[in-house]
């Protein structure tokens, strides 16, 4: 089971970018998914997650401007990001809680990170 994070780049303040975290293996289900994203020097901190039946939680700083969302049929999770500040440059990675096949067991997934870049 991976996941891989994808549509990161170079944005201008005020812009928008859609980031992907795609799953791939032989998953059940889709459980508790997140975004998270470090900047340099920071700390890792969770920016966007949404449950099984799509609950959703944002940090303060997302709140208004980012929206998540999912799609388990194509195994895919999307975050996507309106109004880039250059505060918001970091690389963003993409965790899930996923029950598997055969096992039926459920694990903690990451995948790696996206750079996104905002320019002042």
């Amino acid at each position: 089971v991976q996941l891989q994070a994808s549509g990161g780049g170079l944005v201008q303040t005020g812009g928008s970018l859609r980031l992907s975290c795609a799953a791939s293996g032989n998953i059940v289900s889709f459980n508790f998914m997140a975004w998270h994203r470090q900047a340099p020097g920071k700390q890792r901190e969770l920016v966007a997650s949404i449950t099984r039946s799509g609950v959703t939680n944002y940090a303060d700083s997302a709140k208004g401007r980012f929206a998540i969302s999912r799609d388990d049929a194509k195994k895919t999770m999307y975050l996507q990001m309106n109004s880039l500040k250059p505060d918001d440059t970091a690389v963003y990675s993409c965790s899930a809680a996923l029950t598997v096949a055969p096992q039926l067991s459920t694990g903690s997934y990451w995948g790696r990170g996206t750079l996104v870049t905002v320019s002042s």
